[in-house]
């Protein structure tokens, strides 16, 4: 089995197309690009740059007491 060249798949089954589907694939293909991270490349935001982010919203709320507080907000919702 022969894999096809990106100019033939273009001529076969790209250029027939409307070309609101042309545009439409070539959106798809352009997110698809978007999405792939290059090898080695180092992603531009980081899930740690989230570390302790709102901290200092819980600073004078005891855990117990609002874990008490929404299993009581629970059980008047579902009971």
């Amino acid at each position: 089995m022969s894999t096809l060249g990106a100019g033939e798949i273009y001529k076969r089954y790209i250029s027939p197309l409307p070309a609101s589907e042309q545009l439409r694939l070539l959106v798809m293909l352009a997110q698809g690009l978007a999405s792939e991270t290059i090898a080695g490349e180092k992603p531009s935001r980081s899930i740690m740059e989230l570390h302790e982010l709102g901290k200092d919203i819980w600073v004078e709320i005891d855990a117990q007491t609002y874990v008490n507080k929404l299993r009581d907000e629970w059980d008047i919702a579902h009971p």
